[in-house]
């Protein structure tokens, strides 16, 4: 994991897998989701990846895709405080 994501001490819930894995991970799995365009920064990084991104709310966490370079596309899980009212705020 890169730089801010490594100080958060992710749990990682699916390794190096595909944008496409990633996105139906999510979507089958979590209940609360918002979709999220290429860029959008979450705990000052980027998300990449092929559009429709999801981000997933469960309880106090976010779970979302976290692409590093050279080592593939993650799906982790973060305590989410601030950032989960900023998703909720966007519809």
């Amino acid at each position: 994991m890169g730089g801010c994501i490594d100080a958060l001490k992710p749990e990682i819930i699916l390794a190096r897998s595909s944008f496409r894995e990633a996105r139906e991970y999510i979507k089958k799995n979590i209940r609360e989701y918002h979709e999220v365009e290429p860029g959008y920064r979450i705990f000052d990084v980027h998300i990449i990846g092929v559009p429709p991104l999801y981000i997933g709310v469960e309880g106090e966490h976010v779970i979302f895709p976290y692409t590093k370079p050279c080592h593939g596309t993650f799906v982790v899980k973060i305590p989410g405080g601030a950032e989960i009212a900023r998703l909720r705020e966007r519809k």
